[in-house]
């Protein structure tokens, strides 16, 4: 077990702690759970940045970094969506863009493909964190907060429509001989 991979798996146990802390009912529940998704959204690249100075790039932190951002994000917008903080459309895109890119991989990688992740999943990771983050800290939907959700809308879509444009460019050369 690499330093990266315990760091994801921390990422991954903080997952409950942030939504228990979006649906708690104490004054300041919002600015904890701000608090906290912060320091797991910011984790994120920190294993990165370490797997990648190190060398210590794994099959498990391939599968299990991806898995944490997706369920950090995931539970977040249910959460928000669950307190009335959020409009359950835009948890929905989200979250099905997740999906529709994992099936993709798969779909790749049974095909001995790799697709890798482009600048613009980075840009759409970091407009959702922000846009969470945001939420949680201004839960009163300032024009800057409902900003934030449709940037992060926004690239959520576009990056989607980048990763499928670029699977189909794998999918439809012909197959090897």
């Amino acid at each position: 077990m690499t330093l990266p991979n315990l760091i994801s798996t921390a990422r991954v146990l903080l997952v409950p702690a942030v939504m228990a802390l979006i649906l708690a009912g104490f004054d300041g529940h919002e600015r904890w759970a701000a608090a906290v998704y912060l320091v797991a959204a910011l984790s994120d690249s920190l294993d990165g940045y370490l797997a990648r100075r190190k060398g210590w790039i794994t099959v498990t932190g391939t599968f299990l970094d991806p898995l944490a951002d997706k369920l950090l994000v995931s539970a977040a917008l249910v959460c928000l969506v669950q307190i009335h903080e959020l409009s359950a459309w835009v948890a929905m895109i989200v979250i099905a863009r997740e999906f529709a890119v994992q099936g993709l991989r798969m779909v790749a990688a049974a095909e001995q493909e790799v697709i890798s992740a482009s600048w613009l999943g980075k840009y759409k990771t970091l407009s959702q964190n922000v846009a969470i983050i945001g939420v949680l800290v201004d839960n009163s939907h300032h024009l800057i907060t409902d900003a934030l959700i449709g940037i992060a809308v926004f690239l959520t879509l576009y990056s989607f429509a980048d990763y499928a444009a670029r699977a189909s460019r794998h999918f439809m050369r012909p197959a090897a001989p």
